[in-house]
């Protein structure tokens, strides 16, 4: 198995209110020797902003701002702006995240040129309620979207309900984009669970109602990957941005296993087709990483390892993640490694 180098937590909440509960979950973007990390940052009473700081090199704090760079504003996310991701698409950064308003979560995203002042795009994901979904994928025969029928009504709906009040719709979240269009297309990674799906699209106006019911009851043609392995046995979800690489779009993502003290989140490594990124030509059958040093066993939530965003310096990939929902620590892999041991693995 490839060697990871834990490199410990770098980065750890202050007394600055904005981020007086934890600071985890980091978008990350690479330029030459810097590091900027946008990071999910989490005040008492779980409310959720974005906070960031300057690396020099991949472990070197070097500056960090006191208040927010992006805060609540509208209804959707007026409880938090949870989990960033980023990339450079063309002269534009784009971030996307999860947008939650103490009920729902859903997918939104913003741009900026300066990865500092940002405007909204706003909610991308669909709006159904979990009957809605369920009667979308209900009709077909395929035992992928039978799955995905089962998760949420048998499982989602009903916990979900019992703890909260209102309209409840279905999560789509962990959006992560390809940091170039392919074939004249933006590529969204996204999750509805257990699976990751692939979606394409010219412009965020394609992305209406109806083009989500089409999308919903044809959801077996675009989930490239499904739960597989043992730690896998719950969910899986988009973590960091794909890296292009000669031989294919190298993804590091998360699952989620299941056990009897809880969830249990590991980090993941596959490898996809650069042409047809929804073609998945390698995958690890065994975590990348998982949750075994004290920082990432206990803290607000216990025995997560959640990767976001990394950084190349030389032959080592730097993944930074987030720690039991508390801090932000970073793990590193001789990325020529990586590679080989994804394509000496099973197809």
């Amino acid at each position: 198995m490839v060697t990871v180098t834990k490199h410990g937590i770098i980065l750890d909440k202050t007394k600055n209110i904005f981020e007086n509960l934890g600071v985890l979950n980091p978008a990350i973007y690479q330029q030459g020797n810097t590091v900027h990390m946008l990071y999910r940052a989490a005040r008492e009473g779980n409310f959720s902003s974005v906070g960031y700081c300057k690396l020099e090199g991949p472990l070197k704090i070097i500056e960090r701002y006191n208040e927010p760079v992006f805060s609540p504003k509208e209804s959707y996310e007026l409880h938090g702006i949870e989990d960033p991701r980023i990339v450079k698409i063309e002269d534009t950064f784009y971030m996307t995240y999860a947008a939650f308003d103490g009920v729902n979560v859903f997918g939104a995203y913003a741009t900026s040129k300066n990865l500092i002042n940002w405007e909204r795009g706003g909610v991308i994901t669909p709006k159904f309620t979990f009957d809605e979904f369920a009667q979308l994928i209900e009709p077909t025969s395929e035992i992928i979207s039978k799955d995905h029928f089962l998760f949420y009504n048998l499982f989602m709906h009903y916990r979900l309900k019992e703890v909260m009040e209102g309209e409840v719709y279905v999560w789509d979240k962990n959006l992560v984009f390809f940091p170039k269009k392919i074939k004249g297309k933006f590529a969204l990674l996204h999750r509805f669970q257990p699976s990751i799906q692939l979606l394409y699209f010219k412009d965020s106006s394609e992305l209406t109602p109806e083009f989500w019911e089409k999308y919903i009851k044809n959801l077996q043609r675009h989930i490239i990957m499904s739960p597989k392995y043992k730690h896998q046995n719950s969910h899986i979800g988009p973590g960091c941005p794909p890296i292009e690489t000669e031989d294919g779009w190298l993804l590091i993502y998360h699952s989620a296993q299941y056990a009897p003290q809880g969830f249990v989140y590991h980090a993941c490594a596959a490898l996809l087709d650069l042409e047809n990124p929804n073609k998945v030509l390698r995958r690890l059958r065994k975590p990348l990483f998982s949750p075994t040093e004290p920082w990432e066993k206990a803290g607000y939530v216990t025995n997560i390892v959640f990767p976001t965003g990394t950084a190349l310096f030389g032959e080592e990939l730097y993944i930074y993640y987030g720690t039991a929902d508390i801090s932000v620590a970073v793990a590193s892999v001789n990325i020529n490694d990586l590679l080989n041991e994804l394509k000496n693995s099973k197809p």
